[in-house]
């Protein structure tokens, strides 16, 4: 975190990165002073309304964040920033986005957690645009101009109003990771109606100890429950809209994925909290366990990283591409897509056993034959073919056959893709 009196004393000067933090409210012209050095720019947790007209002027930004500030509209001076690629504005009160704050170079446009009740026809126009996160505002439609994004590969419109999800959506060359829970879609697409297979556990049974990691939908702890020889982990789930949509949706999700050997198996939910706090008590994993992948960065944007040391032998790699498969196919058959399809989701060990973790932008779907039901399923199988060539990379022997796996599953033409089923039998013909 750096201080106006770092930017005034010229402390800061060349630096490529500046974070501010200070209840500011007016924009500080010091930071035109790094305008030959500076690509990104966080003023978020602050209370600015407005952006100066000749933004631009910091002519190597590549990255503005601006949230948790009381923007009511997306500043059309960010429109005129010619290398700007990310631009963060995630809980204001910005209920409008005009063609003239798209800049011309946008990779990465995050508004979650506003008020928008629409959105421009222009955004069709930006040709570069990977990402696109919108849950937790007021949207009933999308511009059908979306559709000319062929770039656009992650897309959150959890927590809105839409709908419907209109055909041209689910047919988008390279959409991989599609969020959109909690939406008043027709039937089909909603989390059923009952889930009598979780049972309900009573909170007195339960004994939190030490917290074993937090994340934007709750916080997970290592538990005793009473009459169990085995510690278990319990998730206390919060009520706020994250990137991905509700919590609470997400804990839905969580219970109908059910049973299966690549998922923490659930031991019941809780109801009794007295804070009225909702929570699952699942399986605690064991520590020789570990994240396969890290997740995107500004520059990769939409693609995991992966340790420069990770390597796979081809055994293990084989295990843990089949035992993903197999875990898609079973979610996709409860009508569940995981919508999150990514290495930094899945936990793993040097075998390839794996876990499929993080349920917070699942979405549900029909399960009788349809166009949504089956071009939902091949999108996602294009996440998992992204996924396959990710590991091939780690793999220390080449896999031809893999490789051409992972391309069927990438291919422009989404009804082309195969099914999780028909990967899971051709993968277990290898073997």
């Amino acid at each position: 975190m750096h201080t106006l009196e770092d930017l005034r004393t010229g402390r800061l000067h060349g630096i490529t990165r500046l974070n501010l933090c200070q209840n500011l409210t007016h924009f500080p012209q010091e930071i035109f002073t790094l305008g030959d050095s500076l690509e990104v720019l966080d003023l978020s947790g602050n209370r600015l309304s407005e952006l100066p007209e000749d933004l631009h002027r910091l002519n190597r930004l590549k990255v503005l964040f601006c949230s948790n500030n009381q923007f009511t509209h997306l500043p059309h001076a960010i429109g005129s920033c010619q290398a700007l690629e990310t631009v963060g504005f995630r809980s204001n009160r910005i209920s409008r986005v005009d063609a003239q704050a798209l800049p011309p170079s946008l990779r990465s446009l995050v508004l979650t957690d506003n008020v928008l009740e629409q959105l421009p026809e222009a955004l069709g126009d930006c040709a570069h645009l990977q990402k696109l996160m919108l849950a937790g505002n007021r949207l009933t439609d999308l511009p059908a101009s979306l559709a000319r994004c062929h770039r656009l590969e992650l897309l959150r419109i959890a927590s809105n109003r839409l709908g419907a999800l209109p055909d041209w959506l689910l047919l988008m060359p390279r959409l991989a990771w599609l969020a959109y829970a909690d939406n008043p879609l027709p039937h089909g697409f909603v989390a059923p109606a009952t889930d009598d297979h979780c049972p309900t556990l009573h909170w007195q049974d339960i004994h939190l100890e030490e917290e074993l990691g937090r994340g934007a939908s709750g916080v997970i702890h290592r538990a005793h429950w009473r009459g169990q020889e085995a510690p278990v982990a319990v998730k206390l789930y919060k009520g706020a809209i994250t990137s991905d949509g509700s919590p609470l949706a997400e804990m839905s999700a969580c219970i109908a994925a059910g049973h299966h050997p690549q998922l923490v198996r659930l031991a019941g939910r809780i109801d009794d909290h007295p804070d009225q706090l909702p929570a699952l008590v699942m399986q605690l994993i064991d520590a020789h366990w570990s994240n396969l992948g890290g997740p995107p960065s500004l520059d990769s944007c939409t693609r995991d990283r992966y340790p420069a040391d990770r390597q796979l032998t081809k055994s293990a790699l084989s295990r843990l591409i089949r035992g993903i498969a197999s875990v898609c196919a079973h979610l996709h058959g409860r009508g569940l897509s995981h919508g999150d399809l990514y290495a930094h989701n899945i936990l793993f060990d040097e075998d390839g056993q794996c876990l499929l973790g993080d349920f917070g932008a699942a979405s549900f779907h029909p399960q009788e034959q349809s166009l949504a039901a089956s071009a939902l399923e091949r999108l996602e199988a294009r996440a998992f073919g992204i996924l396959v060539e990710e590991l091939l990379a780690c793999c220390d022997e080449q896999d031809t056959t893999l490789k051409r796996l992972a391309e069927r599953c990438q291919q422009t033409d989404v009804l082309a893709r195969p099914a999780f089923n028909e990967l899971v039998a051709l993968l277990g013909d290898r073997h």
